[in-house]
C-alpha cells in the first residue's frame, strides 16, 4: 500500500502545472497550517495520515522537511521505519510445525478405514496419494491411532509359519 501510494504521488501531472499556481497553493497551505497549530494543542495521526506524509515525504528534499512537515524529521523517518518494517513482516502469517491436515481428508481417511477393515494405515496413505492427496503414512497412522482404529489390524487365518 505504501509503495503504491508514493508511486501515485510522483505522477507527472505535478511537473505539468504551472510554478506559480503550485508556490501559491503551499502558501496557502502553510498559513492554513499555521492556524490550525495554534487552535489544537496536540494532533493525533491516524495511521492513514502516517502513510500520506510519509510517502510526501519522498518528494521533498529532506532539508525542507522541518519547514514543510508539521512533525520533526526524526519523527517522519520513524514512521517511514515502521511502514518498511511492517511490509516485510511475516510473523502472523507463520505458525510453529507442519500444517494441520484439513478436516475433509481426516474424515476421507476415517471412512475408508471403517470400510475397508483389512486395510491398514500404509494401504490408505496409497489410496490417497493415487486420489492426489500429499500425506504422508506417518500421518494416516496418526489419524487412525487417535480414532482408536488399529492402523495395522491383525488379519484373520494362518500366518506363514502356520500354513
Amino acid at each position: 500500500m505504501y509503495a503504491i501510494t508514493r508511486r501515485l504521488l510522483s505522477l507527472p501531472a505535478l511537473l505539468l502545472r504551472r510554478d506559480v499556481s503550485k508556490e501559491a497553493e503551499l502558501l496557502v497551505l502553510r498559513h492554513q497550517n499555521a492556524v490550525l497549530r495554534r487552535q489544537v494543542p496536540r494532533v493525533r495521526y491516524e495511521p492513514a495520515d502516517r502513510l500520506w506524509l510519509a510517502a510526501l515525504s519522498h518528494l521533498i528534499p529532506r532539508q525542507l522537511w522541518g519547514k514543510i512537515f508539521p512533525i520533526t524529521p526524526a519523527t517522519l523517518l520513524a514512521w517511514h521505519r515502521t511502514l518498511v518494517a511492517n511490509k516485510w513482516d511475516y510473523s502472523n502469517r507463520r505458525r510453529p510445525g507442519r500444517p494441520s491436515t484439513a478436516a475433509a481428508v481426516k474424515a476421507l481417511i476415517l471412512r475408508m478405514a471403517t470400510e475397508n477393515t483389512e486395510w491398514g494405515h500404509r494401504r490408505i496413505h496409497g489410496e490417497l496419494t493415487r486420489l492426489g492427496h500429499q500425506i504422508s503414512a506417518s500421518t494416516v497412522w496418526n489419524i487412525l491411532n487417535q480414532a482408536g482404529i488399529d492402523p495395522a489390524p491383525r488379519r484373520s487365518g494362518p500366518t506363514w509359519k502356520q500354513s
